[in-house]
């Protein structure tokens, strides 16, 4: 999210990219507005990749419910952008041609009558710069794919969550819910790129009245039963029809599935995200996307433990929020969700409170193992690993750290994820 990096100087693009490359991420996606500083950041962007001589690659992906569509004049803007960054040494090309996304642009019609007319204009009129490989994120119905011929291929951005669940949804649907979009979207693609994502969470706690996510009221995606590991392990299973995964997201705050560090500039999203880092969540990553990338997992070289929770149960009253609780909070379960990463065999103790009385064990194999564990008003979250009764990891955060408050000031349905340090 360029519109997150208001701030940043090359310096820190530097840091972004050089951490990103360092946890298995190949380039960032490029996602922007039409806020003419906006252009600036991503000029330092590619001229950081450039300074750091590193194979990382960047892609624009254009904000097309914020980048004005309506006339043939629009697309200057996009033109403008081709023209800055096209042959940049650090620019993604795919099939020897600039990859091009956007975050929606079905109603973007450019002064035409279909969104095949009017995303044909726009990539001949891109490609008096430079060829593009055009991968857009457009939310219609993929039966509409065949005709849409200027597409090179299709993003599914809303793929990793759960989407489909309402409060109505049975039970046996709502614990481990179904990711099944993608195989729709691939079958009407004939053969065009697929590009899937992969996502930890989903939370935002605008009010209706916020200029963010068009008025609508708090809501989120159920992100529980270790959604990033359930969503990066089917990706893995059906690699030979995924051709690019792209992680939503590095610092989409408002979202609240960032997994980069929280820094520049938040989009009002400071209630709900300071404080709550994620960045465990990028080790995490780390080990799946070079399965992705590999075809085969690899061996686990020490043992860890990962760990996220809420702040505080779902029915909790805030005391000082006049935004409600987010829209579908019944979906979620009052758990904190635990990822065992073991070199051999070990027992696992997991608690939520101080005393530990709630305490329960597992033993736990060779390899990743995904546990969970009630949470607890007043308590935190704390897993202990041993070996031959030997500590081998331990991952307990302090009280000043987190907590899961009785009654909250406000409603914040974000997670806080801590990783073991031995």
């Amino acid at each position: 999210m360029v519109g997150n990096t208001y701030p940043y100087t090359v310096h820190e693009w530097k840091d972004d990219i050089a951490l990103a490359s360092s946890r298995g991420i190949d380039a960032f996606a490029l996602n922007v507005g039409p806020e003419d500083w906006q252009y600036d950041s991503v000029v330092r962007c590619y001229a950081a990749a450039l300074e750091l001589k590193t194979p990382f690659k960047l892609f624009m992906s254009f904000d097309m419910t914020r980048i004005p569509g309506n006339t043939r004049e629009d697309v200057r803007l996009l033109r403008r952008y081709m023209a800055g960054v096209a042959h940049h040494p650090n620019q993604l090309l795919y099939h020897g041609k600039v990859l091009v996304s956007t975050f929606a642009g079905q109603d973007s019609l450019f002064g035409h009558a279909t969104v095949q007319e009017a995303w044909q204009f726009v990539k001949d009129s891109l490609e008096d710069i430079a060829p593009i490989h055009l991968i857009p994120s457009f939310f219609i119905d993929p039966r509409r794919y065949p005709h849409i011929t200027a597409m090179d291929g299709y993003f599914n951005w809303n793929g990793s969550w759960p989407i489909h669940l309402t409060v109505d949804s049975p039970r046996h649907e709502i614990e481990c819910p179904k990711l099944d979009t993608d195989r729709h979207h691939i079958h009407h693609l004939g053969g065009r790129t697929f590009m899937a994502a992969v996502s930890p969470w989903f939370f935002t706690h605008y009010g209706p009245d916020s200029w963010n996510k068009n008025a609508r009221l708090p809501w989120i995606y159920r992100g529980d039963d270790w959604l990033f590991v359930r969503r990066w392990t089917q990706l893995i299973a059906m690699r030979d029809q995924v051709d690019i995964v792209q992680i939503i997201s590095w610092n989409d705050y408002g979202e609240s599935h960032y997994i980069g560090p929280i820094k520049g500039a938040q989009p009002n999203s400071e209630a709900w995200v300071d404080g709550f880092p994620h960045d465990a969540w990028l080790d995490l990553n780390e080990y799946f996307a070079r399965a992705f990338k590999d075809g085969a997992y690899p061996p686990i070289e020490r043992d860890r433990i990962f760990m996220w929770s809420r702040p505080h149960l779902k029915a909790a009253n805030a005391t000082h929020d006049t935004v409600p609780r987010p829209d579908r909070w019944e979906l979620t379960d009052d758990k904190f969700w635990v990822v065992i990463f073991a070199i051999a065999p070990a027992e696992v103790r997991v608690s939520g409170t101080d005393g530990g009385l709630d305490g329960r064990s597992w033993l736990v194999k060779k390899g990743v193992t995904t546990l969970s564990h009630p949470m607890t008003a007043g308590g935190g979250m704390k897993a202990t690993m041993f070996r031959d009764g030997v500590v081998v990891a331990d991952c307990a955060p302090s009280h000043r750290e987190f907590r899961v408050h009785e009654r909250p000031r406000t409603y914040n349905f974000n997670v806080f994820v801590a990783a073991s340090l031995i």
